[in-house]
């Protein structure tokens, strides 16, 4: 089997996931339920939550700045924030063809040679930045629910904090020696990165009237963005859902105001992702810090 026709069937199996988890949500909820929900959004909030995005994603470009700059790649911010929009835009648009990761990778060893094993650890280790944050604020927000799933797991959660954290550190100073000057920089960033996008949540929890719940709420965003990463879907479309659809069953929550948030982030991805087409047909010229 030759890469190509590999990399064809890969894509052909994550849209046929994708299709089948959406299948299968819509089978739980009416779909008119949905539409009902996202009919009483309110713009305001939901502008607010774009911006909170867009904040985000800014952050997190200046997070893998940071990585970047530590193994040679001198990147200027403008540059780099470039890059990282066509790669959000890969990465849900054209998953078929290269992936946004794979392709800033590319493009940096291009330019830079800095090596590819080093490019490949500072990608892996700028992701799971992210994701310990999501495991972090997820268990934070657990501690403060009264929600009875959580009962008796008080002193487990608690413990997993700081666990993770030490964790972390261990397997960045063990595996990812490149990055490991600006551990603690990369773990601030990532910090406000995933708070800006917690905050971005909020908004449309506010956007569409959601009162009650609204830790609960944050904390199911919080695990499917963590299973959302996992590349079994196109640009995590259904695994999201699925996870919201089975959080608001286990926490109590109403199922199609918990669809109703997915779908609402996931156009807000969509359109920010969209922006970065401009540099697809104009591929961003990498300027070096001087």
């Amino acid at each position: 089997m030759t890469e190509k026709l590999r990399k064809k069937l890969i894509t052909a199996l994550k849209i046929v996931i994708s299709a089948v988890l959406i299948y299968f949500i819509f089978t739980k909820i009416e779909l008119k339920d949905v539409l009902q929900t996202l009919k009483k959004s309110d713009p305001i909030y939901l502008v607010l939550a774009i911006l909170l995005f867009i904040l985000s994603k800014v952050l997190a470009a200046f997070r893998l700045q940071l990585y970047f700059h530590q193994i040679g790649a001198r990147i200027t911010q403008l540059a780099n924030l470039k890059l990282y929009l066509l790669g959000m835009f890969y990465n849900l648009f054209l998953p078929g063809g290269i992936g946004g990761d794979a392709y800033k990778g590319y493009v940096v060893q291009k330019e830079y040679k800095p090596g590819t094993k080093k490019v490949v650890s500072v990608l892996l280790v700028d992701r799971l930045s992210g994701m310990l944050l999501l495991f972090v604020y997820a268990c934070a927000l657990a501690l403060l629910s009264s929600n009875t799933f959580f009962n008796g797991l008080n002193g487990l959660i608690a413990l997993a904090i700081p666990l993770s954290v030490v964790v972390f550190w261990w397997v960045n100073k063990r595996f990812f020696i490149s990055g490991f000057p600006v551990f603690w920089k990369s773990l601030g960033y990532s910090a406000l990165v995933q708070l800006a996008q917690l905050v971005c949540v909020l908004c449309i929890l506010k956007s569409l009237s959601i009162g009650l719940d609204v830790v609960e709420y944050l904390f199911v965003f919080l695990v499917s963005s963590i299973v959302s990463v996992i590349p079994l879907t196109i640009g995590g479309i259904g695994s999201r859902e699925v996870t919201f659809l089975y959080g608001a069953e286990w926490l109590g929550l109403n199922a199609s105001t918990s669809i109703g948030i997915s779908f609402t982030f996931f156009l807000i991805t969509a359109l920010v992702s969209l922006m970065g087409m401009c540099y697809h047909f104009k591929k961003p010229e990498l300027k070096t810090v001087s």
